[in-house]
């Protein structure tokens, strides 16, 4: 995997729609696989959630779970190894009850959601949503207010800590964590420091990744690319997809192939 291209992909509103398909993407997922080129997953998921569509997909390669609080990947033996680039979520899970009692404002895990929040929210349910709450490097929680944010992130930040927006949820996260760093410390476990990646994403919790990507992709949501990326997209640092979610992520990588 050492000198060729990498496509390293947010999942939840980038490779999959709101409603988790990644339909539109199969045709261009086989298509990279034919010319071995890896498709790594970059995601706020985690390992067990990563590990259902792994293997839907039909992917072998390298994996980026809970915005960078941890890497797998497989041996040549077919063992899967791990490597943790944070604090675990037994650590950090204190700190958001602190931040909620220094803020005077409930914030609501999601590991605390009930069946019914979690369908509300998410989407998901059963199994699938037991899956998304099992976390081991992060604490995602239901986003407060627009107004609290600063204050929050002043709050996280002053205990060493650091706060992420994905589509749905905010994460915490230990101070260093993110895709950005996953990234580095994964092309340094292959001994890949000459990788080239094709980076894509929808979220400012993938800034990180697409600021270190060879070629960055915003896929956009139905309502246009997050205002987080403005700046980038308008100086043509990073690439606008022309469609959303799946398909838009299809025609980028089609571009590259």
């Amino acid at each position: 995997m050492s000198d060729q291209w990498w496509v390293v992909t947010d999942l939840d509103g980038t490779l999959m729609d709101h409603s988790y398909s990644w339909a539109a993407a199969a045709e261009a997922i086989s298509a990279l696989q034919r010319k071995g080129i890896p498709i790594i997953p970059c995601t706020s998921k985690t390992a067990e959630e990563v590990r259902a569509f792994r293997a839907e997909a039909g992917l072998n390669d390298p994996f980026i779970v809970e915005n960078g609080g941890a890497i797998h990947g497989q041996s040549d033996n077919g063992e899967e190894w791990s490597l943790s680039l944070g604090p675990s979520h037994g650590q950090l899970r204190p700190e958001l009850d602190a931040l909620s009692e220094a803020l005077n404002e409930p914030l609501l895990a999601l590991e605390d959601l009930s069946e019914i929040q979690g369908k509300a929210l998410l989407g998901l349910e059963g199994e699938t949503l037991r899956s998304a709450q099992r976390r081991q490097w992060s604490v995602p929680f239901v986003p407060v207010q627009p107004s609290l944010r600063p204050r929050l992130h002043a709050l996280a930040d002053a205990r060493g800590l650091s706060l992420v927006e994905g589509n749905r949820m905010a994460h915490l996260l230990g101070k260093t964590v993110s895709k950005g760093n996953a990234l580095r410390q994964l092309r340094t476990k292959l001994q890949s420091p000459n990788a080239k990646v094709l980076g894509l994403g929808d979220s400012p919790n993938d800034l990180p990744l697409l600021n270190l990507a060879d070629i960055a992709v915003v896929v956009p949501g139905a309502s246009g690319p997050h205002p987080a990326f403005s700046d980038q997209l308008q100086s043509g640092r990073f690439q606008l997809a022309p469609a959303s979610h799946a398909q838009g992520w299809a025609q980028a990588v089609q571009q590259l192939l």
